[in-house]
């Protein structure tokens, strides 16, 4: 048996509104411009794996990959500075990756392996499309381990694929597609019931008994008539978070999953069914073990911790969609795989290193301590997950940004050590020495089809 042992979530900090685009009414959630999949992937995998989790594999889903070809697990893994022993793998070509992921890490652990199980997902639509008006950016992660450990557990599953013309996109494209909603909805809809129907069957669950129902497919109106086949009550039925967040692609599943389990309690039986080109369909139970789960940030913190006066021109120059005029100066540099590799848990984990002797902090890690000279007495010590704040800053709008001024700051950080770095969410005009902040894997720019990622720092959420 297997189950889901840690997780965690990530929404970003934006907000469209639907009204900036004539679209009705709530929110859609935005990937700044310096977020990808990638980014959003390793904010939500910190939860899962802080503390220093132990994972065999990770699998990656998204339908918005930074590379098309480069494994993006590969620097995941170097984010959140997981050993190079561990396997991985990558899945895409249907929003229905995300869960079908976790699927497969729960195979994994059923074999004895620990999984890392990341979905992320920047979902962009064509202007004036429903995909842009009703998708949204975000990001789930689960580790899945032994049944014993387990904090929701495996009762079911089933799945079901079929060959259908839903939602398309050729690789030279840049917006999908999508057939007229009641075609699939017809085509669709007992095929969902059946999947859900049988993993109810193969955990010996009654629908009565479901405490959460999570449905999600890219054609809601196939998702329609399952409450009504399996005799669901309303109240049994999750919160989608389409006037919130919006559908998140390949994380969306694993998104409101995290939010179910954000106020679980034992013995809470919960259905998640996700539609795409077929549906899979997981049942798990709530163990006693998630009284005994450390904190994560729960989801409905995220999704409050926002700022959703994002101009829409802003937002289709953020996605590449509306062309302006480039920066009068040079391009940055490329960043070069030789020195990238040297210091790669420096650039990509943020392992500086603290003085054996005096306890002195150093970003970048050092060999002789700046404060008492020793040297070679050096720890490494990760500082992605210290807490930090403002020492000075100062508003640079000379420099080229999507999201002008760049705030540059001096920050230090709790236990010692200062460092230079750029800030991001954050609004100008509130920066103040004293701030606190935390930090964030960003990506500063991409040159010549190479994307250089590394970490900034941002007011708490």
């Amino acid at each position: 048996m297997a189950g889901i042992v840690r997780y965690g979530s990530y929404v970003p900090y934006f907000r469209l509104t639907r009204a900036a685009i004539g679209a009705g009414k709530g929110e859609r959630a935005v990937a700044s411009f310096d977020e990808d999949a990638v980014s959003m992937a390793v904010e939500a995998g910190r939860d899962a794996v802080r503390g220093g989790v132990a994972v065999d594999a990770i699998l990656f889903a998204t339908l918005s990959p930074a590379y098309a070809e480069k494994l993006d697990t590969a620097t995941i893994q170097a984010a959140l500075d997981l050993p190079e022993t561990v396997s991985s793998a990558a899945l895409g070509g249907s929003s229905r990756m995300g869960l079908a992921a976790l699927l497969l890490g729960l195979d994994l652990a059923a074999a004895g392996k620990r999984a890392l199980v990341c979905a992320s997902d920047l979902v962009i639509g064509g202007p004036g499309g429903g995909r842009e008006s009703e998708g949204g950016d975000a990001a789930a992660a689960f580790v899945t381990g032994p049944d014993s450990e387990a904090i929701a557990r495996v009762l079911g599953r089933a799945s079901a694929t079929i060959e259908i013309l839903d939602a398309w996109r050729l690789p030279e494209d840049r917006f999908p597609r999508q057939w007229e909603e009641r075609f699939t909805a017809e085509m669709m809809g007992p095929a969902i019931v059946d999947a859900a129907r049988r993993a109810l069957q193969a955990g010996g669950v009654d629908p009565s008994t479901l405490t959460t129902v999570i449905l999600d497919g890219t054609n809601p109106r196939a998702m329609a008539g399952l409450p009504k086949a399996l005799g669901l009550k309303p109240e049994q039925i999750a919160d989608t978070l389409a006037a919130s967040v919006g559908r998140a692609g390949c994380a969306h599943a694993g998104l409101l999953l995290a939010r179910a389990l954000d106020g679980a309690r034992p013995g809470d039986r919960i259905l998640v069914v996700c539609e795409a080109d077929g549906a899979d369909a997981l049942v798990l139970e709530v163990t006693d073990a998630i009284t005994r789960l450390p904190p994560v940030r729960k989801v409905d913190r995220w999704i409050a911790a926002k700022r959703n006066d994002l101009p829409y021109n802003t937002y289709l120059k953020w996605r590449g969609i509306l062309p302006f005029e480039p920066p009068r100066r040079p391009d940055p540099e490329r960043p070069a795989a030789p020195p990238m590799r040297r210091h790669e848990r420096w650039k990509l984990a943020f392992v500086g290193s603290r003085c054996a002797k005096c306890h002195a902090g150093h970003l970048p890690p050092q060999r002789v301590c700046v404060k008492c000279g020793a040297v070679d007495q050096m720890r490494d010590e990760r500082f992605a997950d210290t807490s930090c704040q403002v020492a000075t800053y100062t508003l640079d709008h000379l420099a080229y940004s999507l999201q002008p001024p760049v705030v540059a700051a001096f920050v230090d950080y709790e236990g010692g050590g200062r460092f230079a770095c750029e800030l991001t969410d954050v609004d100008p005009k509130e920066v103040a020495i004293g701030n606190h902040l935390e930090m964030t894997f960003r990506r500063l720019f991409t040159v010549q089809g190479v994307h250089n990622y590394f970490w900034k720092a941002r007011p708490g959420r």
